[in-house]
């Protein structure tokens, strides 16, 4: 693929819907290769637009006016980087030749629905999965537990994020209160939720799978080494990279990560869970995109998954080599508050091997992630410790 120069006639156009701070980092990695970025989101001042060459802020749940900034932006790839998009929008914009959507259409529409990406799993692929079953009632929900997922299980609204309206429940007593959650907190659309039987794992991994191209113009797939990380209601805390595994777990890991990527289709990185115990392996979601646990790729490969991303989806060859143990953990916000300012960024400085990135997002809530710490280490342990204590102490305050 040739590349010309920004702000010219010769451009290479990307629109990324949605730049929040992972958006931001693939931005900056599609500058580095001479793009020229709109970023779109549905507030001001996002992440994202603070590097872009140009800023948009609409609904992008709104089809009609999702198309209008297509028409408008003519960008030659459409990167999707949130759930809440109007996909069939983007159906259409395909269709009708306004610009190539990245992965794939069908990807993105499959994968920001829970049912559509479980059913092509465990349906169409027969990988292994969780029992699960979904709902459009409080008395469907219920019925589903009964009738065989059994307790402990979740509720997820079909449609969310990051732990979005997520529930653990453990008797029936919850499971109106679960309802409740999670069709409130569902992204598009409301009211119908998945019901997941718990399985008892030893971790989780995220397993990025990035299917480009090589020098020869052929599509590979390749996988960065396995991340581990912790959760709390479905956020992730921190992460770090590898997550040491068998090697039959890791090799059942690309198979289900392939068999997935393969069905969807399409160039770039996608961010593949899967929970693990000894050598099974099941598969939980995955994400045509960057995925936030492996924000830890920024320190520890050689290129982080934003570019990888960003060359696979322009058709370029990628290094999915890991440099050194590395880990990340997240810095919440810790108030309710605007303009905000950060303390103790030369004391987290300080930590051997660490870094910070600060996501200059204009509101700061309780947990709301404002920004991570990374680092490395002689192991995943030491590299663990430091990250959080880089974490731990920078602090956002209210300014004066």
């Amino acid at each position: 693929m040739n590349i010309g120069t920004p702000l010219t006639s010769s451009a290479t156009r990307v629109m990324l819907l949605g730049s929040g701070e992972l958006g931001k980092e693939v931005i900056i990695a599609l500058q580095r290769l001479g793009c020229e970025v709109i970023a779109v989101d549905r507030y001001a001042n996002a992440p994202g637009h603070q590097v872009a060459h140009r800023a948009h802020v609409i609904d992008m749940t709104d089809g009609k006016a999702l198309r209008a900034l297509v028409e408008q932006e003519r960008p030659h790839l459409i990167v999707p980087e949130i759930e809440a998009i109007a996909t069939d929008a983007l159906a259409g914009i395909e269709q009708d030749g306004l610009a190539q959507v990245v992965p794939t259409v069908r990807a993105v529409q499959l994968t920001m629905n829970r049912e559509g990406i479980r059913r092509l799993a465990a349906e169409e692929l027969g990988l292994p999965t969780s029992p699960y079953a979904f709902a459009e009632s409080r008395e469907q929900l219920q019925a589903a537990i009964d009738n065989g997922i059994g307790y402990p299980c979740f509720v997820k609204p079909v449609m969310s994020s990051s732990g979005k309206g997520q529930t653990r429940i453990t008797e029936q007593s919850h499971v109106s209160a679960a309802w409740d959650y999670a069709a409130a907190a569902g992204r598009v659309n409301h009211g119908k939720v998945i019901v997941e039987g718990q399985i008892h794992f030893d971790y989780e991994i995220t397993l990025l799978t990035v299917r480009a191209k090589n020098a020869a113009g052929q599509v590979e797939t390749g996988f960065c080494e396995p991340i581990g990380h912790v959760q709390v209601q479905g956020d992730y805390v921190e992460s770090w990279q590898p997550q040491l595994m068998s090697n039959k777990a890791l090799a059942q890991s690309q198979d289900i990560a392939r068999k997935v990527t393969e069905s969807l289709g399409g160039l770039g990185l996608f961010g593949v869970e899967l929970f693990v115990q000894g050598d099974q392996v099941w598969f939980s979601e995955v994400s045509p995109r960057p995925h936030d646990t492996g924000m830890v790729t920024m320190i520890s490969q050689r290129y982080s998954e934003f570019e990888l991303h960003a060359r696979a989806i322009l058709g370029l060859p990628v290094d999915v080599g890991m440099r050194q143990a590395g880990a990340s953990a997240v810095i919440y916000g810790g108030v309710e508050a605007s303009n905000i300012v950060y303390e103790g960024i030369a004391q987290a400085l300080a930590v051997p091997e660490s870094d910070i990135r600060l996501f200059g997002k204009p509101q700061s809530f309780i947990k709301r992630r404002m920004g991570v710490a990374l680092a490395t280490g002689g192991d995943t342990d030491q590299a663990r410790d430091r990250a959080k204590l880089a974490a731990s102490r920078v602090k956002p305050v209210k300014a004066d």
